[in-house]
């Protein structure tokens, strides 16, 4: 590799370039026919984005629902819950992400994403002061188990 001489290489990649039309370096799209105009219109009728919705709706009840956690999740079993909690939250969200992505539903789509941030910070809360990365504190101790 180090006896090849890159200008002198690049320098014949420049010259075929400039040989080449735009036209065929760049074709021109291809214009759709009038029955596969009216194959992807009678596909967006026919498409429902109420089920995209309901996957978000039920989502987000399960995110804010967390907010509400009415167990000990300080260590043990009650963490280890918790933590299935919050798996359950980021999966929803992933769920409904899939889903709004192909309904083509944009402003959902950033809510599931929302939705997935928000477990993460949920898990993050939990995880990373018994990992070390974070301070411990009262609330979120450097242990797993209960002493």
């Amino acid at each position: 590799m180090a006896d090849r001489n890159w200008d002198q290489e690049l320098a014949k990649i420049d010259k075929q370039l400039e040989s080449v039309s735009d036209a065929a370096l760049f074709p021109a799209p291809k214009q759709a026919t009038a029955a596969e105009r009216a194959v992807v219109g009678e596909q967006r009728a026919t498409t429902r984005t109420w089920g995209a919705f309901l996957r978000l709706a039920l989502s987000s009840a399960v995110g804010i629902g967390i907010l509400f956690w009415p167990y000990d999740a300080r260590c043990g079993l009650g963490l280890a819950l918790y933590l299935a909690a919050v798996a359950g939250v980021i999966t929803g969200g992933v769920w409904s992400a899939v889903w709004t992505w192909k309904h083509r539903t944009p402003k959902a789509h950033g809510l599931s994403l929302l939705l997935v941030a928000w477990g993460l910070v949920l898990g993050a809360t939990e995880v990373l002061p018994r990992v070390g990365y974070a301070i411990p504190t009262a609330a979120h101790p450097a242990q797993w188990t209960c002493p």
